[in-house]
């Protein structure tokens, strides 16, 4: 099996309408974001995946989040936790790379990883 991984960074704002804490204030995170992609054959170039493909639509995805108010985006519903967001990158990378869904001896999007901090990640690892 090989894997590939690739990250990249975004800025927003949110807070946690169901929380009991200082979380449901209003407050900032400078993001990281890692996307592994893993799958048992590599293409005749000798690569799973070109890097250069997933990291621009790793790029287009982060950039529709960066310096926002994850709050105002529906698909959060007022709750845009660490775990939320790394299923909202993986559900819209799968949008523009389809091919990287799970099953078949093609790579896939085995997950994507959240940091809200250094030490602070959530995961969400696709079906």
């Amino acid at each position: 099996m090989f894997e590939v991984r690739v990250e990249t960074d975004f800025a927003a704002a949110h807070f946690l309408q169901d929380y009991n804490g200082k979380c449901e204030n209003l407050h900032g995170h400078n993001y990281l974001v890692r996307v592994h992609v893993a799958g048992p054959e590599l293409n005749a170039g000798g690569m799973l995946l070109d890097f250069t493909r997933l990291k621009k639509a790793l790029r287009d995805v982060c950039g529709k989040l960066d310096h926002t108010n994850l709050n105002d985006l529906e698909y959060f519903q007022n709750n845009p936790s660490a775990e939320r967001i790394a299923m909202y990158i993986c559900q819209e990378l799968l949008k523009l790379l389809p091919e990287l869904t799970q099953g078949g001896k093609n790579p896939a999007i085995r997950a994507v990883d959240v940091f809200e901090t250094a030490t602070s990640r959530a995961r969400y690892i696709p079906d």
